[in-house]
């Protein structure tokens, strides 16, 4: 994937784009790099749209999360966050970033964020919802909810503890502190710190480690060990997502192609 930071005319930029690049992945690019992508409510609203039409995409195998510009995200735009806490949390869906973030967790592909710069604020959830998270040298992670006397959401919480660690979830919301990539690394919180030119590299090998796999067993897995994480298991749900897979076309081909050393290929049936 290149780098979409450098196109002249693209500096304003607009709601989170959608793309796909090639067959069975998509790539969503935050795409308002004048403001270092912060997210506005009508881009959350695209983003809401953008999960919803991927998570019925049945030929769809990984989504990357990237920003364009050389800021991966600074989270909700804090001039709308004003506003709603002036009228009591405004319009509409008071709880829209959080819907958002969930969304994406929930999504039944595996996702990649590609961390081409700092991350703050929400964004730091965003990513975090991610199943894997690749960043570059020199970014930097900031949570200021403590700072603007603002209490975190409860889904975005759990994520922080059940992913990092109860030490590193109140460092990171009680602390307020700025985080350097190297630190981030040695959280959890970034799966691989490369060069900002490997960075593409380094999320094409993910992304085909992933596409490699049996669609059924990623997706029936990724959910489950989201749910082990949160304490959320459900034996009746695990047990039926183990027979899809115990059944499935996948298994068979999988089975096969290692009998007769061969690479398989899986149809997510």
């Amino acid at each position: 994937m290149s780098d979409p930071g450098h196109a002249p005319d693209a500096e304003e930029g607009g709601p989170p784009e959608l793309s796909f690049p090639a067959p069975g992945r998509a790539t969503i690019t935050l795409n308002r790099p004048r403001h270092l992508n912060r997210l506005h409510r009508d881009d959350l609203l695209v983003l809401q749209d953008h999960f919803s039409q991927l998570a019925s995409d049945t030929a769809l195998r990984v989504l990357v999360l990237t920003g364009r510009g050389r800021m991966f995200c600074t989270g909700f735009n804090i001039e709308e966050l004003g506003a709603a806490a002036a009228t009591g949390g405004g319009s509409g869906d008071p709880q829209l970033f959080e819907h958002t973030v969930d969304a994406l967790e929930a999504l039944p592909v595996p996702t990649i964020a590609r961390l081409n710069g700092g991350v703050f604020g929400g964004a730091t959830d965003l990513a975090l919802a991610c199943d894997f998270r690749i960043g570059v040298t020199g970014m930097e992670l900031r949570m200021p909810a403590a700072r603007l006397g603002l209490h975190y959401y409860g889904s975005g919480l759990v994520r922080y503890v059940s992913r990092l660690g109860l030490p590193a979830a109140k460092r990171l919301f009680l602390l307020g502190e700025t985080v350097g990539a190297g630190q981030l690394l040695l959280l959890g919180y970034l799966d691989a710190l490369v060069e900002p030119a490997a960075l593409d590299d380094e999320v094409e090998r993910i992304a085909a480690s992933l596409l490699a796999g049996a669609p059924l067993a990623l997706q029936g897995m990724k959910q489950s060990l989201n749910e082990v994480a949160r304490g959320e298991l459900d034996p009746v749900r695990l047990r039926a997502r183990e027979q899809r897979c115990a059944t499935s076309a996948d298994l068979r081909e999988g089975l096969a192609a290692f009998a007769e050393r061969r690479a398989p290929r899986f149809e997510g049936r």
